[in-house]
């Protein structure tokens, strides 16, 4: 995949984790893209762990598949960490 796809997978797998996780999240659109970038590394990370290959096809359902799963922990570890942060601001 280029990299314009790889921005593009995500930004939408971001979007979509961040949808499915419940609750608040802080940030916006830009958030949302760094959280489906991390989450789509990791969900490919977690991918090859586990023996399923290479994920480095866009229409791949297995890339979509783990990118959001990737997306979800990072957005859970975001919220984890944000929410800490502003306990401790209060």
């Amino acid at each position: 995949m280029g990299f314009i796809s790889w921005i593009i997978l995500g930004l939408i797998a971001g979007v979509i984790a961040r949808l499915i996780l419940p609750g608040k999240q802080g940030g916006g659109w830009l958030t949302a893209l760094i959280t489906g970038l991390i989450g789509a590394v990791l969900g490919g990370w977690i991918a090859s762990l586990l023996g399923m290959g290479a994920m480095d096809e866009f229409w791949s359902f297995g890339t979509w598949i783990f990118a959001i799963i990737g997306g979800v922990i990072v957005a859970f570890a975001w919220q984890a960490i944000t929410r800490r942060t502003s306990h401790k601001e209060a």
